[in-house]
């Protein structure tokens, strides 16, 4: 007797499940990191990309890139997913953890096709990349001296920026980058450094201004009157209104004769004037506002000599807090002394075609600015992508002190140790194992094909020299040969090694292990709310 056939989906559902799942998901993610591996590397190229609205960003980052791709294969999502945690965890390193996942899949998809089960695969991997681990740190080397860690990081902003489109630059901004992370206190708050890019000039008038620099704020009439400058400023933050609101708007009256109309104008005018009077009293020179302060203050403050600035951003208000001590105030019933901040030198000046307001010398300086410049705002826009980068390696480097040599370097000696483990485990794991280490030589390979040299004829000889006991030597692309990369100082910080490592094994992990993939039928509407109109 024949069975009815069970239906479970609803019709139209997309289901493929086995063998033939796995490889397809290992290809989508190849086609990822097919994207972007072209960008690793000194000599990388860069990408444009025009998004939906036709805004154009130029960029070789890799989370930047896979970002702005809408990818749709559920599968290769996961390779965005690394890049993107990548980016968050330690700031560089997103191509070569894309690069290396999609290798370790490359790897592992002849087993699959002759029909290893995948979590015999998974078990391999993970072991071997306990082991890789376990030598990482026995290979890594710790800092020690001030001097030195100084020396460290500049070096290790140096390596991060040397693949970007500034790496002509790079050694201008990697001190710029390593003063700018020095000035933070020991949490290394990210949000203490600003970036403001002016267009305009070149990138050598780039500057770092050991305080808070913003730009000028919408301004009254008065405001010319107003001085530009101070020496020991003592500065008031409000988040206050002071301006004067039309009757009409806010307010319902009934009066019965003029002179109680004139008493209501008075009265608004008063609390204006009390509120400016509090303010001048408690000694503030320079006053600054999140809200709007209008022209009946601006006058006000320029025939006292002081100060004022409205709508300044939030952010901005922030750093300036911390630079600067003091607290941002909604009232100024209680305002005083204590609760102003005080800086060295404040001034206005000309950048590019904008005026910027400079606060220096500040008593707290725990807050910085870098003020950016150059001719395209797409260049503008990568410099600073860039220079993110370059912080987060300096952040992360300065609270774990321990370098590895880059340009292909520690990935060679990582695979030769893994191959020589290998061959001491029995059985058809031994081959997995083999696979696992062959995977970290698409680093040095890919290195080679992006500055045109012979990739597989480089990564022989790196391979003998590694052999021999040069655990160091890896390419030096600048003068397109073999070195000791320790020596030519293409320092890394190992952190960053730590986490591609983690999270390109975590990721192939997961693709082995879908086996099924189930898509269910969009709805008639698109997921849109029913029924609204034009549908």
């Amino acid at each position: 007797m024949m069975r009815p056939p069970i239906i479970l989906l609803k019709d139209g559902t997309e289901n493929k499940q086995g063998k033939g799942q796995i490889l397809s998901n290992i290809n989508a993610c190849q086609v990822v990191a097919d994207s972007i591996r072209t960008t690793l590397g000194p000599r990388g190229l860069d990408k444009l990309i025009v998004d939906s609205k036709g805004a154009t960003t130029i960029s070789n980052d890799g989370a930047t890139i896979l970002k702005l791709l809408d990818i749709v294969f559920p599968a290769a999502s996961v390779m965005v997913d690394i890049a993107r945690s990548q980016d968050a965890e330690v700031g560089d390193g997103t191509t070569s953890v894309v690069v290396l996942a999609a290798e370790m899949l490359k790897r592992m998809k002849p087993f699959i096709e002759d029909g290893v089960h995948p979590q015999l695969l998974i078990r391999a991997i993970s072991r071997a990349s306990e082991e890789v681990l376990k030598y990482l740190n026995e290979l890594e080397i710790k800092i020690n001296g001030k001097k030195e860690l100084r020396e460290m990081l500049v070096k290790c902003a140096a390596t991060t920026l040397s693949s970007k489109l500034v790496s002509q630059e790079r050694q201008f901004f990697a001190n710029m980058v390593v003063d700018a992370v020095n000035t933070l206190d020991e949490n290394l708050p990210l949000n203490m450094i600003g970036i403001k890019k002016v267009s305009g000039g070149n990138l050598h008038e780039s500057r770092l201004v050991k305080g808070v620099a913003f730009q000028k704020a919408f301004s009254y009439a008065g405001f010319e009157m107003q001085p530009k400058k101070y020496t020991n400023a003592k500065v008031a933050l409000l988040n206050i209104e002071l301006e004067l609101k039309a009757e009409k708007e806010n307010a319902e009256m009934r009066l019965t004769n003029v002179s109680d109309f004139q008493a209501v104008v008075d009265a608004e005018w008063n609390i204006l004037y009390d509120k400016l009077q509090k303010i001048a009293d408690s000694g503030a020179n320079v006053v600054l506002s999140k809200l709007p302060i209008g022209d009946v203050a601006t006058q006000w403050f320029a025939d006292r000599d002081m100060f004022c600035a409205g709508r300044i951003p939030q952010d901005d208000l922030d750093r300036l807090m911390a630079a600067c001590g003091g607290s941002v105030l909604t009232t100024v019933s209680q305002i005083e002394e204590s609760v102003l901040g005080t800086c060295g030198n404040f001034y206005e000046q000309q950048v590019g075609s904008e005026r910027y307001n400079f606060f220096e010398d500040c008593s707290k300086a725990q807050a910085c600015t870098l003020l950016l410049r150059g001719g395209a705002e797409q260049f503008i826009a990568e410099t600073e992508r860039s220079l993110h980068d370059a912080i987060m390696i300096v952040r992360r480097a300065k609270k774990n002190d321990s370098i590895v040599a880059g340009g292909g370097a520690i990935e060679m000696e990582l695979a030769k140790l893994l191959r020589d483990k290998a061959r001491t485990i029995a059985g058809k794991e031994q081959m997995f194992w083999m696979a696992f280490a062959r995977s970290f030589e698409i680093i040095p390979q890919q290195l080679c094909q992006n500055a045109g040299l012979d990739g597989l004829d480089i990564v022989n000889k790196l391979r003998h020299r590694h052999s021999t006991g040069e655990k160091w030597a890896g390419i030096d692309i600048h003068r397109e040969a073999i070195g000791d990369n320790l020596d030519a100082c293409v320092w890394e910080p190992s952190i960053v090694k730590r986490n591609a490592i983690t999270a390109a094994t975590e990721a192939v992990c997961l693709v082995l292990s879908i086996d099924q993939t189930v898509k269910n039928v969009r709805t008639p509407s698109g997921g849109a709310m029913p029924g609204l109109p034009g549908q």
